[in-house]
């Protein structure tokens, strides 16, 4: 099944330094951006906020699909990876535009059923010109079975030669949450997550892996030229998470040792 050609929106953002610095704090991280200073790699995801009525939003809290996102008829979505490409630092305190796409929407039958694939472009100037481009793939799927047999994760390596342990709790999920205007209700709302979707608890964010991971790579390699990431496995808000790199290859291992999410920069 093959949607109708793409529609295309854009929006304009102020690149507010408050914001950021107050996602450094959220992290752990000492709050030192301010006007002037080059965004992080990700840290856009904090920008070009699209807020909604309540009356336009599906059971889950995200906007309903239609429009950009075509409806492929399943409720369950996923933000399954994504890549980009980095071609100039973003700058804050300087107007940006962001286009958006849907490049390709598509659904298929999945060994547990039919899978929505849906791919978004996004790019992003200041000054009229490009400074990064993203694409978004995204996964939509049926409700669980409830008897239905969990999906075997994939085991995480273990020959890193650089490795992180970070935790999550709600209140960072929330504040994540709020920072990126994501009102997706498996990263906030505990009853929803585990009786609806059928997690274990809350969902940490997948692009909240990615950010660790792509901050990592930047300490380790220096600035990004371009990041792809998958997610393999979700992480729970309860567990501990081991952020790992070798070379350029980079992934998070749960406490179990399953692969939660792997990375190339």
């Amino acid at each position: 099944m093959q949607d109708a050609a793409p529609s295309e929106i854009s929006q304009s953002d102020v690149m507010d330094p408050a914001r950021a610095a107050a996602f450094q704090v959220a992290m752990g991280l000492a709050p030192t951006l301010g006007a002037g200073d080059d965004l992080p790699p990700f840290f856009h995801q904090l920008y070009f906020w699209t807020p909604q009525p309540p009356n336009t939003l599906g059971r889950d809290g995200h906007p309903k699909v239609g429009g950009l996102i075509p409806d492929l008829g399943l409720p369950r979505r996923m933000w399954a990876g994504g890549r980009l490409a980095f071609d100039r630092p973003v700058r804050l305190g300087h107007p940006a535009m962001r286009t958006s796409v849907c490049e390709n929407s598509v659904v298929k039958q999945g060994r547990t059923g039919p899978l929505g694939l849906v791919t978004l472009r996004h790019e992003i100037y200041q000054d009229d010109v490009l400074c990064l481009t993203e694409w978004q793939d995204l996964v939509y799927r049926e409700d669980p079975e409830a008897d239905a047999p969990r999906p075997v994760p994939p085991l995480a390596a273990t020959t890193e030669e650089d490795a992180k342990e970070v935790r999550f709790d709600s209140t960072l999920l929330f504040r994540y949450s709020a920072l990126t205007f994501n009102g997706h209700r498996i990263h906030y709302d505990l009853d929803y997550a585990r009786d609806v979707e059928g997690y274990d608890g809350l969902v940490v964010h997948g692009p909240l892996l990615a950010q660790h991971l792509m901050l990592m790579a930047e300490a380790a390699l220096g600035p990004l030229r371009q990041f792809s990431f998958r997610a393999t496995s979700p992480l729970i808000h309860t567990e501990t998470a081991t952020l790992c790199r070798q070379g350029r290859s980079l992934w998070v291992r749960g406490p179990d040792g399953r692969q939660c999410m792997q990375a190339s920069a």
